[in-house]
């Protein structure tokens, strides 16, 4: 990292010089017609002023593999060879491997995930790998931030852009397992009345009915929403949930096997969504994300987001759409990676209020 140090007063002035020259280029551009592709966002020249923060993503950001085709990228964490990505690029992955800089690791082995955040640890036999270097403060609203592009087998390259909304959590904080049922909130009701039960859910195979009342969850008594998230909240996929069902004058115990909320409740689709291709199949319900307007496809998360000085503001886990790409803030990532590594010591960030709509 002491060899980039000195190049941060070059990047910043590079970065003023290209500014300077955007804008002589837009006056131009107005006169002359379109601005050339090299002086774009993300064109050849304008990652020059960048090249120093690309030193820091060629090191310590990893691409992850499926076979020959890269899959994701990932965040070195240890020197020995610990790193995270998004969890759910990396569960169907058949043949994993990963590249970090020029040295391609085989052998990977699958540590621990934390559904909440959709974070995966992997870990590869690596030694003194250059570990990513944490920002001290979080990037505010407007800042330039930057993060992987595409890669060739050998080089990262760089796509650039800014902090574009402030901080906040997306999807209401809820449990990321389900029942798979829609339940109706009557207050005076004595359980939870289910009102849907939805194919391939893990209550559609238990065998659960529109009707039932649900009225225990793992021995605790629910009659709210809210209730019921609590209990949610601390299991994963594939456990499973011990539910005390009354249906009729009959009261019944079933064993559900609780499921993704993506795998059972597609997201509702907007008509921006219709222009933005492919997004990231879980791209909500994150406790607390940073919102940037960097223009990744959906393989391209799970890496670092850098600031100018190539210090980590977080790791990007969600391509929402053609506009919106969500980072996990380098705060609660440090946080995650502490509980993946050494279980004991879990730090969880506090939960946030339970949106109540569907389980």
């Amino acid at each position: 990292m002491k060899r980039w140090k000195s190049k941060w007063s070059w990047v910043r002035s590079s970065i003023l010089g290209l500014v300077w020259l955007s804008v002589s280029l837009a006056n131009a551009q107005q006169q002359f017609g379109q601005l050339e592709g090299e002086f774009r966002l993300n064109g050849k020249e304008t990652w020059k002023a960048f090249e120093p923060v690309r030193e820091v993503l060629q090191v310590s950001s990893a691409v992850i593999y499926d076979g020959w085709r890269s899959v994701a990228y990932g965040v070195v964490v240890s020197s020995d060879g610990y790193l995270v990505s998004k969890a759910s690029e990396i569960e169907k992955v058949e043949e994993l491997s990963v590249r970090i800089d020029r040295k391609h690791f085989k052998k990977v082995e699958v540590v621990a995930a934390r559904v909440e955040w959709d974070v995966v640890l992997l870990k590869v036999e690596g030694e003194e790998l250059p570990l990513i270097e944490w920002a001290e403060s979080e990037p505010t609203h407007g800042s330039w931030v930057v993060s992987n592009g595409s890669t060739t087998r050998r080089d990262r390259r760089v796509r650039v852009g800014i902090i574009s909304a402030n901080p906040r959590q997306i999807g209401g904080g809820r449990a990321p397992v389900v029942l798979g049922v829609t339940l109706n909130t009557n207050k005076e009701s004595e359980g939870l009345s289910i009102g849907k039960v939805h194919k391939d859910s893990g209550a559609s195979e238990a065998g659960l009915e529109s009707g039932d009342m649900i009225l225990e969850a793992d021995g605790v008594p629910v009659k709210s929403m809210e209730e019921l998230q609590v209990v949610l909240k601390k299991k994963e996929p594939g456990d499973t949930l011990k539910l005390k069902i009354k249906r009729g004058d009959e009261e019944r115990e079933y064993d559900v096997e609780l499921k993704k909320r993506e795998s059972v409740f597609e997201e509702e689709k907007t008509r921006n969504d219709a222009m933005s291709g492919r997004v990231s199949q879980r791209r909500s319900n994150f406790p607390r994300v940073l919102q940037t307007d960097l223009p990744l496809s959906v393989r391209s998360v799970g890496g670092p987001l850098l600031d100018l000085e190539g210090r980590c503001v977080g790791m990007n886990i969600a391509r929402a759409n053609r506009c919106e790409t969500f980072a996990i803030p380098a705060k609660e990532l440090r946080e995650i990676v502490k509980a993946l590594i050494n279980p004991a010591q879990e730090e969880g960030s506090p939960d946030a209020e339970e949106e109540p709509e569907e389980d």
